[in-house]
């Protein structure tokens, strides 16, 4: 569906396109009501390339009903969701204002260190007080939701011009989860930053996940740049070790308390961290009204103003900031001593520090272009400058939350340097006037920060004609053909060819994997995951979560075929017909349960199950049966496109939980 601003979108009249990012394009839109009542909305349409990815989609569904629940001053409510022409979409709250990575970015262009220290501080409490409303949410019977960002990074926080810090996106990461990371170009390389230890690691999350990420926002507001930066495994391992520089040594003028307020939150141990988001939130409300206890939303309001004051004169609109502020403005401004920006040794966070090598810390001014500003806070995701090194080690992070439901991602490792050939890291320094040089045989990589050297000579080629190169280009290839369900095949074929010509190859093997577990050829998948970790080295970071992968889908192999076996599946069919025809409803369920309890991992016996639940208006125990059937079906079973279908109506009519 190709759309146009003053168009009818469902209910919704659309007023402007927004952006693009990794799910979803936005429009800014108006909900138009009795007697020309309108409401500004903002309209998520789930991008066409979801649309045949029926796990994402059931996920997507679930979980925007759960959003939908959201109510709290410091969450963009969702008001809608539903389909319009085949497109799924939500209809949030429209904020007025803009995205904190862009507010950040702004305030350092203009000549700030960094954001000031009780607003980067009022910020990250809001978030928490919004974290905690999500985190204890009940149903009905008191039961905890257990609802969790899993996301929360500076792009899915809204500041609004009136001071108002609302998060975005709650149920949404996890619908990605099902599709990987890679399916949203340029994103992938910001989102491994903010994942807590226990998430990289694939392991079940809880609240603590977000307390972890919403430290990791704090740390970047007050210092202007991430904790640690570089490839996924180099950044994972010194997560896990705590080798955190503490704030105060980036930022001099931080208090002492504040550093350990911040570096508990990022403690690599979840128990060590605060326990809730209502607790670090008390924490810094504590900090925040000890030290300016004049500070409110009025404040950031102010500041962002000042900050987007050339937008809004763009918008035809000026909004007032008061001389005192602007007075406490250009004291925030004035250069604190000593330099900013010390060699930091890594510390272990909440302990005594101890020298080690000093941290590679990048802004992320460095990293993106900043897109044009839209007169919204809802904007895609910005592209970053991409560096050869990190773009072959992206699919380490994202394999690293494989066991909490990737199913597809190109998982390439990072090529390991041997010890005595690692290069030697220098800073890049920019000059407004860089004298010219003579272009060098090889491409350098500026974004590396590799100090300039003689290019070595060139290696032989190989004698085998599988070089690496050509390994990664084909890999990509399975990669785009695996986006698709319907291309599965043609991946299948194209990756296999990689197995036959290196089978010795992790890469290979681990694509392989992926991909006949989509395809649900179960033995394949299993067969080719137990290669990777033969052949992977025992420091490789994905061997964790191909485990986890492996022990779970040898619990759900489905039951081989026997003749024993089809006779007592095509019993149990003839004996759920003959009740159902009757009307013996009770005798056919009874049927269909001894069709499970004999063939637990047989799929037709949980659709011949979940066929005589419908029947019987049981739709919750229908929707869990049929869930099961999809586990073991294999991707051509000529019922899945019918349950798929069925499991959305139930889910969207809200009949099924």
């Amino acid at each position: 569906m190709t759309l146009d601003a003053g168009d009818t979108f469902g209910r919704y009249e659309l007023v402007s396109w927004l952006g693009r990012g990794g799910m979803a394009e936005t429009w800014h839109a108006q909900l138009v009501g009795a007697a020309g009542v309108t409401k500004s909305v903002l309209i998520k349409k789930v991008l066409p390339e979801y649309a045949d990815d029926e796990a994402f989609i059931s996920m997507f569904i679930s979980e925007a009903r759960i959003s939908a629940t959201l109510s709290h001053g410091n969450v963009a409510q969702v008001f809608d969701f539903g389909q319009v022409e085949g497109e799924y979409f939500l209809a949030m709250e429209f904020v007025d204002g803009k995205p904190l990575d862009k507010v950040l970015k702004r305030a350092m262009r203009s000549g700030l260190p960094a954001l000031p220290i009780p607003v980067a501080v009022f910020i990250a409490m809001e978030m928490c007080r919004g974290l905690h409303y999500a985190h204890s949410r009940t149903d009905s019977s008191g039961k905890p939701l257990g609802i969790v960002h899993r996301d929360i990074s500076p792009d899915n926080v809204l500041v609004s011009y009136e001071g108002q810090v609302k998060i975005v996106d709650f149920g949404i990461a996890k619908a990605q989860l099902l599709r990987g990371f890679k399916t949203a170009p340029g994103v992938v390389k910001g989102k491994y930053l903010f994942f807590s230890p226990e998430q990289a690691r694939g392991e079940e999350v809880d609240a603590r996940t977000d307390v972890w990420a919403t430290g990791v926002v704090l740390y970047e507001l007050l210092c202007g740049r991430l904790p640690v930066d570089g490839p996924p495994h180099v950044v994972m391992m010194k997560i896990a070790h705590g080798e955190i520089p503490p704030l105060s040594q980036l930022r001099p003028d931080l208090p002492e308390a504040l550093n350990r307020i911040v570096l508990q939150a990022l403690s690599p141990d979840p128990a060590q961290r605060f326990a809730t988001s209502h607790a670090f939130g008390d924490a810094l409300a504590g900090f925040l009204y000890a030290n300016h206890p004049r500070f409110s939303s009025l404040s950031l309001a102010h500041l962002l103003r000042v900050l987007f004051r050339g937008d809004l004169l763009n918008e035809g609109r000026e909004l007032a900031v008061p001389d005192d502020f602007l007075s406490e403005l250009k004291a925030w401004r004035q250069p604190v001593t000593p330099d900013q920006t010390p060699t930091v040794p890594h510390l272990r966070a909440i302990q005594t520090p101890r020298p080690s090598p000093t941290p590679v810390v990048v802004t992320r001014e460095s990293q993106e272009e900043e897109a044009p500003d839209v007169p919204t806070a809802e904007i895609a995701p910005v592209r970053r400058s991409r560096s050869p090194w990190v773009g072959l080690a992206v699919g380490s992070a994202a394999l690293l939350v494989l066991g909490g439901g990737i199913w597809w991602t190109p998982f390439r490792r990072a090529p390991e340097v041997p010890r005595g050939e690692r290069p030697t890291v220098a800073p890049v320094v920019a000059t407004s006037a860089p004298a010219p040089a003579p272009a060098p045989e090889q491409p350098v990589n500026i974004d590396a920060g590799i100090a300039p050297e003689p290019p070595p000579p060139p290696p032989p080629p190989p004698e085998d004609a599988w070089s690496e190169t050509r390994v990664r280009k084909l890999l990509d290839d399975v990669y785009r053909l695996g986006k698709s369900n319907k291309e599965l095949t043609r991946a299948a074929k194209l990756v296999q060819l990689c197995v036959d010509a290196v089978p010795d190859n992790a890469d290979c093997r681990l694509a392989a994997g992926l991909t006949y577990e989509r395809l649900r050829s179960l033995d394949k998948s299993v067969s080719h995951y137990q290669a990777f970790l033969q052949n992977a080295p025992p420091t490789d970071l994905r061997r964790s979560a191909v485990k986890d992968r492996l022990s779970a889908l040898l619990q759900r192999k489905p039951q081989a075929q026997t003749p024993a076996n089809e006779a007592e599946l095509e019993s149990s069919r003839s004996a759920v017909l003959m009740h159902l025809t009757r009307g013996r409803q009770k005798e056919a369920l009874d049927a269909a349960n001894q069709c499970v309890a004999r063939l637990p991992r047989e799929p037709d016996c949980h659709l011949l199950q979940g066929d005589v639940l419908a029947k019987m208006n049981q739709a919750s125990e229908s929707a869990r049966s049929y869930e099961r059937f999809l586990a073991f079906a294999p991707a051509n079973h000529p019922r899945r496109p019918d349950v798929v279908q069925k499991l959305v109506e139930l889910r969207a009519t809200g009949a099924a939980d």
